[in-house]
């Protein structure tokens, strides 16, 4: 299938109104949708949050709003346009009713009640379909959704800020600031896109943090996860307090620790593994069933560790300051090799400068 470069122009322009988007739509795929007409977009939107209008209708709306004629628009949209009603009616009734003459949709939804349908139900009603356009692009754009759709559970990362020794704080404790602000900014962007933020109990014990997102205002909190292995989760914890909701893990604990910790706010759920800690397998299976999209980890080297260990980690952001903290400070993450030939190797998707420090992006080999 051949696309022009006009194509081409308003498909990553819908793919930048998704992303603006990202932040509000979860469970939801963020969706972004442009409307041309005649060689001039005469419409735009994005998918608002769960219960709202999708993109094609906000799009659609907006080209109503500004005097403009719809029939016969073509519409370019990232994610193929639903074909069930939801919360709201199906979109691809909405282009056929509207006058659509032509869809061009970045990829086909996983998603089972769509696959495929809402495409054929607009070749159906005589509207020219074309798929597959800029699809790695949306595929990257829409990486947790299809996680979650395709394999059951969210994108798993791991956030890591460190020296360029590997280190992550000094023997004390100490370990605010490694990096600079605006990579503390960006760590906020990246909490605000996910659905979900993960912690272990020792971090809470040792930095009690909030895991909020901060300065941006995206309208919900990621829900707050702790692996409390240990039973040693405090009531007192500041996240319990805060806004948004928290989600307790253990693998076994006493009946009046987890009357304490619900009383406190939280919510608390046993998934043991074999060896008696946290089954993180399973975790991530809950968390997908509970239409978690993305969830980032910020914790202490253990944590870390047990994750990369897993073989269950899809990415890692690490922040790398260009400073040097020595050998008695902690490090990234606890865990050992037999030989180097079980190396951990993650390619490198990205890596650019925030501020004064440098970021990559690491990926591990099958992932997206």
């Amino acid at each position: 299938m051949s696309f022009s470069a006009e194509d081409h122009l308003y498909m990553a322009q819908a793919l930048r109104l998704a992303e603006s988007g990202r932040c509000l739509t979860t469970p939801n795929p963020a969706v972004g949708c442009v409307l041309v007409r005649q060689g001039r977009v005469i419409g735009q939107g994005h998918t608002q949050p769960v219960g709202g209008p999708h993109a094609e209708v906000m799009a659609m709306r907006d080209a109503v709003e500004q005097g403009e004629d719809i029939r016969g628009a073509t519409a370019y949209v990232t994610l193929e346009p639903c074909s069930h009603h939801g919360r709201t009616p199906p979109c691809a009734n909405g282009l056929i009713e509207a006058g659509i003459a032509r869809v061009v949709a970045a990829m086909v939804d996983p998603h089972p009640l769509v696959a495929g349908r809402g495409l054929a139900m607009l070749r159906e009603a005589g509207i020219v379909v074309e798929a597959g356009l800029l699809a790695g692009e949306a595929r990257e754009s829409l990486v947790g959704f299809l996680s979650r759709i395709e394999r059951g559970r969210p994108w798993f990362r791991l956030k890591i800020a460190a020296s360029l020794d590997g280190r992550t704080a000094l023997a004390n404790g100490e370990s605010q600031w490694i990096t600079g602000p605006a990579a503390r900014a960006d760590v906020q962007r990246l909490r605000a896109r996910s659905c979900a933020m993960l912690t272990g109990s020792g971090t809470v014990l040792k930095d009690d943090p909030l895991l909020t997102v901060r300065d941006l205002d995206i309208g919900r909190q990621p829900l707050r996860v702790v692996l409390d292995s240990r039973a040693q989760m405090p009531v007192t914890a500041k996240m319990l307090a805060a806004p948004g909701r928290t989600l307790v893990v253990v693998a076994k604990a006493q009946a009046a620790h987890i009357a304490a910790l619900e009383g406190a706010g939280a919510e608390v759920i046993a998934l043991p593994d074999a060896q008696g800690r946290v089954d993180l397998a399973g975790l991530l299976a809950e968390l997908g069933r509970r239409g978690i999209n993305e969830l980032t980890a910020e914790a202490g080297a253990r944590l870390n560790g047990a994750c990369l260990h897993s073989g269950l980690v899809d990415e890692v952001v690490l922040y790398q300051a260009p400073v040097l903290l020595g050998n008695a400070a902690s490090g990234m993450a606890d865990f050992s090799l037999g030989s180097l030939a079980d190396k951990l190797a993650p390619r490198v998707a990205e890596v650019r400068q925030v501020g004064a420090d440098t970021r990559y992006c690491l990926r591990f080999d099958g992932k997206s």
